[in-house]
């Protein structure tokens, strides 16, 4: 099955060459790096309630 925005690409992240970077512009993306972290742990949160939601939902009656 195919996500909605198009097959996951095989490498989903390429670093690029930082060695020549100022530190603003080294800052400015880890700041970057750092909110894309928090969307993936964002996204990684709504999936687990959802399944917790599920597991309770679906959970056999107590005998």
């Amino acid at each position: 099955m195919e996500d909605p925005e198009g097959p996951r690409p095989a490498n989903r992240f390429t670093p690029p060459v930082i060695e020549r970077w100022g530190v603003a512009e080294l800052r400015g993306y880890i700041a970057e790096l750092r909110e894309e972290i928090a969307r993936a742990e964002r996204e990684i949160a709504k999936r687990e309630a959802t399944k917790a939601a599920a597991d309770l939902f679906f959970k056999p009656p107590a005998s």
